[in-house]
C-alpha cells in the first residue's frame, strides 16, 4: 500500500510553517493566529496526494527525496486550500467535529469583543486568505525546484490544471445543488471527475512521473488512471455521506440530503417511481433523523445505493484496466491496484 507517512513531505511542511509564523510575528497577534490555523488545518490527514507523488517518483526510478518532497507538499497545500474554501462555501464552522479555520476565528471575534455579525465577517476573511496563502505556496514550492525550465514548467502547467478545473467542478457542485431536476449520471461523475479527481490523483501521480523522467505514455496512462479511480473515490464518499457510519466517517449522514447535493445516488432515483417519495426529503434544511432515514429506505429500495455501487466498483476496475505492465513498472502498478481496491473498498 501507498506510505502516507512520507516523513521527508512532514519535515518540509513543518519547516515551512515555522518560517511563516516567525514572518507572521512582524505583523500581529492575529496573523500569527492564521498561520497556527493554517498549520492545524493542514495536519492529520491520510496525506494520499503526497504519497502519489513519492509513488509515481520512485515507481519510475526516482531517489533523490529531498527533490520530491516540495511537490509533495506543493499537492499537499493545493488539497489543504480547497478544503478551506470549501468550508467557506458550504458556511461551515467545523470539519471533523473540530472547529476549522473560520470556526477558530469566530470564536475569536466573539471573545474580542465582535458582534456576531462581525464575527461572521471574521471568519470568512480569516478562512479566504489561509486558503489563498495555501494555494499561493503551492505554486511557489514547484517554482523553486531545482530542475531544469522546462520539467518546471510542465510540473506548473499540472498544478495550473489541477486549479483550474477544480474550480470548474466546485462552482458546477454549487450551482448543480440548486437544479429543479435530477442530473443524470453522466453529469455527476463530470463533476466529480473536475471537482475532486484531477487535483487529488490524475495530477500527483502525473507530477511524479514527470519529475522522475517517465515517458509520456506512462504520464497519459496515470492520467487516465487518476481520473477513473478519483471518481470511483468520490462515488463511493458520496454513498457514505448518506449510508455511513458518522464514527467511522467523521461526517454527518444527513448533511447531503439536507443540503439536496445531485450525487449518483440521487442521479438514479430520479429516473424511477420511487421519486415522488424521494424528493420531498431533498433539500430540506431541518430535516429529522427520522426523515432521513426514511429516504434512505427509498433510495435503497429503488436500487439508488446499489447502482452508485457498481459505478464506483465499474471505474474501480476501469482504472487497474489502464495499468498497462509493459509501461507502469510492477511495484508502482501493485500499489495503484490495492489503492483502486481501497477506493470502494472502505468505510471511512
Amino acid at each position: 500500500m501507498l506510505d502516507t507517512v512520507a516523513v521527508g513531505v512532514e519535515t518540509e511542511l513543518a519547516r515551512f510553517f515555522a518560517a511563516a509564523r516567525l514572518r507572521a510575528t512582524d505583523y500581529g497577534e492575529h496573523y500569527v493566529e492564521l498561520w497556527d490555523a493554517l498549520e492545524q488545518a493542514s495536519s492529520g490527514g491520510k496525506r494520499v496526494r503526497p504519497a502519489l507523488v513519492v509513488a509515481a517518483f520512485a515507481g519510475f526510478g526516482g531517489r533523490d527525496h529531498a527533490l520530491v518532497a516540495p511537490v509533495a507538499v506543493s499537492f499537499e497545500l493545493l488539497h489543504t486550500a480547497f478544503l478551506i474554501h470549501d468550508d467557506v462555501i458550504d458556511r461551515d464552522l467545523t470539519r471533523r467535529g473540530v472547529a476549522n479555520i473560520a470556526g477558530r476565528f469566530n470564536d475569536r471575534a466573539l471573545a474580542h469583543g465582535a458582534a456576531p455579525d462581525q464575527a461572521v465577517v471574521w471568519a470568512a476573511a480569516a478562512a479566504i486568505l489561509a486558503g489563498d496563502l495555501a494555494l499561493s505556496e503551492a505554486h511557489r514550492a514547484l517554482a523553486k525546484l531545482p530542475v531544469d525550465v522546462h520539467t518546471r514548467l510542465r510540473l506548473l502547467d499540472l498544478l495550473d490544471r489541477a486549479v483550474f478545473v477544480s474550480a470548474a467542478g466546485e462552482l458546477a457542485d454549487v450551482t448543480n445543488s440548486s437544479a429543479r431536476h435530477p442530473l443524470t449520471v453522466e453529469e455527476v461523475i463530470a463533476t466529480l471527475l473536475n471537482k475532486t479527481a484531477v487535483y487529488s490523483f490524475e495530477a500527483p501521480l502525473q507530477a511524479g512521473a514527470v519529475l522522475a523522467g517517465a515517458s509520456a505514455e506512462a504520464i497519459r496512462l496515470l492520467g487516465q488512471y487518476g481520473r477513473l479511480v478519483g471518481v470511483a473515490f468520490q462515488l463511493t464518499d458520496d454513498v457514505l455521506g448518506v449510508f455511513g457510519d458518522p464514527l467511522q466517517t467523521g461526517k454527518s449522514v444527513t448533511a447531503d440530503l439536507r443540503e439536496g447535493k445531485q450525487t449518483a445516488l440521487i442521479a438514479h432515483a430520479g429516473h424511477t417511481a420511487s421519486w415522488s417519495l424521494i424528493e420531498p426529503y431533498l433539500g430540506k434544511v431541518d430535516l429529522s433523523e427520522a426523515e432521513a432515514d426514511r429516504a434512505r429506505e427509498h433510495l435503497r429500495a429503488c436500487g439508488a445505493k446499489a447502482a452508485a455501487e457498481g459505478l464506483a466498483y465499474d471505474h474501480s476496475r476501469q482504472a487497474v484496466d489502464t495499468l498497462d505492465p509493459a509501461i507502469i513498472p510492477a511495484e508502482l502498478r501493485a500499489n495503484l491496484i490495492e489503492l483502486a481496491d481501497a477506493a470502494v473498498n472502505r468505510s471511512r
